[in-house]
């Protein structure tokens, strides 16, 4: 299987499958002496860990790292980060009824087609539990970064169900176990995920992911532009189905005057007065906020029984027992930050070598 790296300088590669022994990442391209400790690692994938409330799967995972390699003395060396993760609450048999029956809405049809065979357990390689080292590599990635530039992200929308953005707090998002900006809103979010829950069904979401303090000049024209390495980053996580920067699919319904970011002199330096390019333009930093949110479909293992296929060609149906998310988004939130801070630390590093 190709395809489990990504970046360009600062790059990781993932492996590991939801029941197998272990999951892990090598992170490549760390600059030395950056400080550096499983701690500054831990924060992050507790943030992400399933089991922490009713709203998310009960698998207990601890997903505590280690790092194997690449720092000496409490420091980075220049060479390979080797991260790893024990899984530890696998329940295999939770899917052997399903192993000859392809899910809708999953991948497991389109892994059996594309390599003759598929790790059925709790989807194998396809598994959101591959996000853990996501996770990780971003936590990595922060450090690279700096105390200058602060990613945070929120969850704007579950269902049918959006957010008021006058009611946006930040520190609302750690007192509510949706990651939600918006205090009114996050209680009827528990209400209406309740009874999703209850059902054994799911819901979708849209995660909102904001970095602060970005520079401007990252990203090169054309082909490694910043919002396309963004769109790429987001939408290669698990159930994500569509990407948007700024004001993303609104856009189109803006005229040119109302569109344009205008832009003045305050304080003897450059200003825009409004943000609808997400803090990117010509796929190059602007200095203000960058803005990215990305949708993420209902998760697809679910109890009510849907029409499909077994390997075999029979036409049958198919639930899915076990333990999963109601609403896979909610832990998305994490995983949408570990990207951007990825992006955003290959880009730091690609603009070092060109501009100096």
């Amino acid at each position: 299987m190709a395809g489990n790296s990504f970046g360009s300088i600062f790059r990781f590669t993932s492996w590991g499958e939801s029941h197998g022994p272990a999951i892990g990442c090598v992170v490549d391209g760390v600059p030395p002496n950056i400080p550096i400790a499983e701690p500054d690692i831990q924060q992050y994938l507790d943030k992400r860990k399933p089991g922490q409330n009713r709203f998310t799967t009960q698998r207990q995972e601890p997903d505590q790292v280690q790092i194997l390699s690449g720092v000496f003395e409490g420091k980075t060396t220049g060479t390979s980060l080797s991260l790893y993760i024990q899984n530890e609450d696998a329940r295999s048999k939770d899917y052997a009824a399903i192993k000859d029956s392809f899910r809708p809405g999953h991948a497991d049809y389109t892994y059996w087609a594309k390599y003759g065979n598929r790790d059925y357990r709790g989807g194998g390689r396809s598994s959101a539990r591959e996000t853990a080292m996501r996770v990780a590599a971003g936590a990595v990635a922060r450090k690279v970064l700096g105390d200058g530039i602060r990613i945070r992200g929120a969850l704007v929308q579950i269902g049918p169900h959006k957010i008021d953005r006058n009611r946006w707090e930040w520190d609302a998002i750690d007192d509510n176990p949706f990651w939600c900006p918006d205090r009114q809103m996050a209680q009827q979010w528990e209400g209406f995920l309740d009874g999703v829950r209850k059902a054994g069904s799911s819901v979708g979401a849209v995660i909102e992911v904001v970095a602060e303090g970005v520079p401007v000049g990252w990203g090169d024209p054309i082909y490694g532009k910043l919002d396309a390495e963004l769109a790429s980053a987001m939408m290669s996580i698990n159930a994500v189905k569509a990407v948007e920067i700024g004001a993303g699919f609104e856009a189109a319904t803006l005229s040119g005057e109302e569109n344009a970011d205008e832009m003045r002199m305050i304080d003897g330096k450059p200003a825009f007065l409004s943000n609808n390019a997400g803090g990117i333009l010509g796929g190059i930093s602007t200095g203000q906020d960058i803005v990215v949110r990305f949708a993420v479909k209902p998760t697809s293992s679910i109890l009510t029984p849907r029409r499909s296929i077994d390997a075999n060609g029979n036409e049958i149906e198919v639930s899915t027992k076990g333990r999963h998310d109601p609403c896979v988004g909610i832990r998305g939130v994490p995983v949408g930050e570990a990207m951007m801070a990825v992006v955003l630390a290959d880009q730091m590093m690609r603009h070092r070598a060109q501009c100096g």
